[in-house]
Formats: C-alpha cells, sequence, structure tokens
C-alpha cells in the first residue's frame, strides 16, 4: 500500500495544495478527498480523472471535496462513466443539497446518482473498497454539528480527516488496536480550535509520537522542522510506502 499526498496545505494555505492524497493498492487508485486544488496537483502528477478507481470522501469542507465538480462533469461529459464515490452515509444528502447542487444540478441530471455511482459507507463498520484495501470510517469531532470521518485503513493505518486533538482515541488505536502508522493533521499555532494544534500533539508520549506523521499544516511550516518531537512531517507529491513508515514494533 503506497499513500502520495496531492497536497498537505491547510485550508488557507498557499504554498501548498490542499490536504488530499492518492492511495495505490495493487495498481488500485482511491483518491482520499477531492479539494479545490486537488484537479491541479493530479495534472502536475500526470494523472487523470480516468486513472482513479474510486473516491473516498472525508467531510464536506471545499479544500476537501471542492473540486467534485470538475471530477463529476468531467467523468460524464469527457469519459462518459460514473466514477464510484465512497462517503459516510450520514454524508450523502448534505453533500448534494449543501455543496454540489447549485453548480450540478441540470434538467437531465437532477442528483448526486446521476454523476457519481454512490457506495455509502456505515460509520464504524470496516468495508473492503478494492482488493487489499479496507476502510473503517470513524467519528471525530471537527466543526460542531458537521459530521467530519478520519479513516482507518486495513486496521493498522489511522488517517484524520480533520479533528481536533483526541488523546484517548490515538491512545487506544495504537495500544488497543494495534494502529501502526498515523497521518494526522497539525495546525502549528494554537489554540487547536477544529484542529489538533502541535502543542497538543507534543504532549503525546514518544511512543505515538514515533507513529505519527504531520500533514494539513500551514505555509510557515518550514520554521518548524526541527521542532515536531518525536513527529515528522509527511510532504507532498511524494509516494511513501506505509510498511517503510512503521518505525515501532
Amino acid at each position: 500500500m503506497n499513500i502520495q499526498m496531492l497536497g498537505t496545505g491547510s485550508a488557507f494555505a498557499k504554498s501548498f495544495f490542499n490536504n488530499n492524497a492518492l492511495i495505490t493498492v495493487e495498481g488500485r487508485k482511491l483518491l482520499l478527498d477531492c479539494g479545490i486544488t486537488a484537479p491541479s496537483a493530479l495534472h502536475q502528477l500526470g494523472v487523470s480523472f480516468n486513472d482513479l478507481d474510486a473516491v473516498l470522501i472525508t467531510h464536506i469542507h471545499g479544500d476537501h471535496m471542492g473540486g467534485l465538480e470538475e471530477l463529476g462533469f468531467q467523468m460524464k461529459f469527457v469519459y462518459s462513466r460514473k466514477p464510484i464515490l465512497y462517503i459516510a452515509d450520514t454524508l450523502v444528502e448534505p453533500l448534494w443539497e449543501h455543496s454540489l447542487k447549485g453548480g450540478m444540478w441540470q434538467q437531465e441530471f437532477q442528483t448526486l446518482d446521476d454523476y457519481f455511482d454512490v457506495r455509502p459507507l456505515t460509520p464504524g463498520v470496516s468495508r473492503e473498497l478494492m482488493p487489499g484495501l479496507s476502510v473503517e470510517p470513524i467519528l471525530t469531532p471537527h466543526i460542531p454539528n458537521k459530521p467530519s470521518y478520519s479513516m482507518l485503513f486495513n486496521g493498522s493505518f489511522f488517517y484524520s480527516g480533520d479533528t481536533v486533538f483526541d488523546a484517548e482515541l490515538l491512545t487506544s488505536l495504537v495500544r488497543s488496536r494495534g494502529v501502526k502508522v498515523i497521518f494526522h493533521d497539525c495546525q502549528l499555532h494554537g489554540p487547536g480550535i477544529v484542529h489538533a494544534c502541535l502543542s497538543e500533539l507534543l504532549m503525546l508520549p514518544d511512543d505515538l509520537q514515533e507513529r505519527i506523521y504531520l500533514m494539513h499544516y500551514g505555509d510557515d511550516q518550514p520554521d518548524f522542522i526541527g521542532r515536531t518531537g518525536q513527529m515528522e512531517f509527511i510532504e507532498q507529491h511524494i509516494v511513501y510506502e506505509l510498511e517503510r513508515l512503521t518505525r515501532t514494533e
């Protein structure tokens, strides 16, 4: 299983693309979030929408789903097929009604299903997305009354979908569930109102920090290199093998 971050930037970053990723398993490609900058990032990497086998959305913010309109239009009118869209069942209706309908509604195309092969996921339940890749959506707090889901892949790789700091969850994932690698959003400056901030993550014990790679950071990220304890920044566009990122047993 390989992961390549299309971008590692926060919602307001300009030096980095939106925090989206491309996961590859046995040649199949899953786009993990499709933010406003995802089409440009994919283009820079030489990947077209038609190269994707499926898309998975964590929550409904522009930096995580703002590129879905272009994806849907290109797949329908350029490539003549419906892309598979995995999304938590609680987000299906609001994705269309509150985000995509205004731009994508046409007389003959009036629902999300007209553009996408929608495959709802049940939070807390693991499901195989493609051979060799399963995911369990985990509801994590981000914006009050606006559901956001982090993703547990293959029972061992946790990818936060934007969440406030939750030491209890991270501890449980590592010590009770055997998670080996964590990609976590990181607000470099406190206080962490809707994201975990660096000062909070630095309070974690070393055995947890050693598994954590930081993403979703601001443009001043270079100023913080060497100031992240046992944690490391993940970089956009580099392909990482998850097995090689496992630093502890």
